[in-house]
């Protein structure tokens, strides 16, 4: 059995609708991000951070999976390999698309986290700043995402996995957010190969091995297709 660690991010997702960092019109453009995704800016101001996080959740609820997702879920289904897949995106498109145990480092949109007790429960389509926490009552119900200065999810559960692969591929990433651009040079160190997807070169390239550039609906569905039509 081969076992492949895939990192996803904003790029596999951007054919479905769900804008990047870098679209010049997008979401992200209409926010100070220092304002939206930080605890101090949650602090500050909870209703915005909420109006802007319900914002992407319904744009989450009417996009859906691409071909990118689907053949990486066909991937994962195959039991001549162990696929770990691993995303910074915050949307569940991996999972409509057939893949299953996903590891979202960043946290999800679907899901509820109480700031004040660490209570977690499934977000409803619209959050509310004064709804109170299931467990403690308190209104400090924010989204169960990772904003800038804090630890990402799953951090044992990746490092492991880039110990035990022998071959990384990154889809759609930047090379640009730490520590999941790191993750190429950990899975090397390990003695996997490394290999990326993506619509550009990320500012790690120089540390793959070999690269294929493109959108994610035609790179990823084509390596895909080798994998699966190698004996």
């Amino acid at each position: 059995m081969t076992d492949i660690l895939i990192l996803t991010g904003a790029g596999v997702s951007a054919e479905s609708g769900l804008g990047t960092f870098r679209d010049e019109d997008g979401l992200w453009t209409q926010y100070d991000l220092n304002d939206v995704c930080t605890p101090e800016g949650f602090a500050r101001n909870p209703e915005l951070v909420h109006d802007f996080y319900n914002a992407r959740r319904d744009n989450c609820l009417n996009s859906a999976p691409n071909a990118a997702h689907e053949a990486l879920g066909r991937l994962q289904r195959d039991s001549r390999h162990k696929i770990t897949i691993v995303t910074q995106n915050v949307d569940d498109l991996h999972e409509r698309g057939g893949a299953a145990e996903v590891l979202h480092m960043h946290g999800a949109l679907s899901g509820a986290l109480c700031h004040s007790c660490g209570a977690r429960w499934p977000a409803p389509p619209v959050m509310d700043p004064l709804a109170p926490c299931p467990e403690c009552r308190l209104p400090e119900t924010r989204p169960d995402i990772v904003w800038f200065g804090e630890m990402p999810h799953y951090m044992d559960e990746i490092h492991r996995a880039l110990g035990q692969a022998s071959l990384f591929v990154a889809i759609g990433t930047s090379g640009n957010v730490y520590p999941a651009a790191g993750f190429v040079s950990e899975a090397r160190a390990a003695g996997a190969r490394t290999l990326e997807l993506n619509l550009e070169p990320s500012s790690v390239a120089g540390q793959f091995d070999a690269a294929r550039l493109g959108p994610a609906t035609r790179t990823v569905p084509a390596w895909v297709d080798e994998v699966l039509a190698a004996e």
